[in-house]
């Protein structure tokens, strides 16, 4: 017997894409974690994907959509959404398919690629029981446009967003040391000056000596103007 468990599910947000992204609403897709039927994910090599790339250029029922918007795993941690690729489709028996995927390389249209999750829950237990054989049943079923009515590619929308929050979160006290720094590189000091005045001071009354005019700078005389007394 497939125990499925709470916490062995992946969850996706996406753009909806039966409105082709006219709004920005987001959508929770729940797949069941790929580990709750195998010991390891299943690799999914990239003649599949070059077979489905092929198949949305030359058939109008197979699409590609830019619209995962974050990938939350099982043990609810966050994944950047680059890797991921989620498809979604129909056959002409009215059965749905959903299939989640992580690419081994990034940097390429089509890669192998770990079949991560799926759903509807009633497909874990056909792949439970036939294993290899289900997949590439599957799998070759929904390479094959005659049995299909519509298939969907979803890749990465952008970043995560959960990845744009982290930039929109602050630091309060990072912010309060800011709003500090910023107040006292503008707060002049007790003469008024941006710097710290070392000029001499009369020895009677405290007061900033001034030069006396005609005099050369560093050469010439000081006078308190305020009481008077010379240097």
């Amino acid at each position: 017997m497939l125990l499925v468990c709470m916490n062995k599910f992946f969850s996706i947000l996406i753009n909806t894409p039966w409105d082709k992204l006219k709004t920005q609403k987001l959508t929770e897709v729940k797949l069941l974690s790929l580990k709750s039927v195998f010991e390891s994910y299943p690799i999914i090599q990239r003649e599949f994907f070059d077979d489905l790339i092929s198949n949305v250029y030359n058939h109008s029922h197979f699409t590609y959509i830019e619209s995962i918007r974050r990938v939350v795993g099982s043990e609810s941690e966050d994944y950047e959404i680059a890797p991921w690729l989620f498809l979604w489709a129909f056959d002409d028996q009215r059965r749905m398919y959903q299939f989640l995927f992580q690419k081994t390389k990034t940097n390429k249209e089509s890669s192998p690629a770990a079949l991560v999750a799926l759903a509807p829950p009633e497909l874990a237990k056909l792949f439970s029981q036939f294993k290899d054989q289900a997949i590439h049943k599957i799998f070759s079923l929904l390479n094959t446009p005659s049995n299909i009515k519509f298939l969907i590619m979803l890749g990465p929308k952008g970043k995560s967003i959960a990845e744009e929050s982290k930039f929109l979160q602050i630091d309060k006290q990072k912010l309060q040391n800011l709003q500090t720094f910023k107040k006292m590189a503008n707060m002049p000091n007790i003469q008024g000056q941006w710097f710290p005045n070392y000029a001499p001071r009369c020895p009677m009354c405290n007061a900033v000596l001034v030069g006396i005019e005609d005099y050369k700078v560093g050469f010439g005389k000081l006078i308190c103007p305020r009481c008077g007394y010379k240097q």
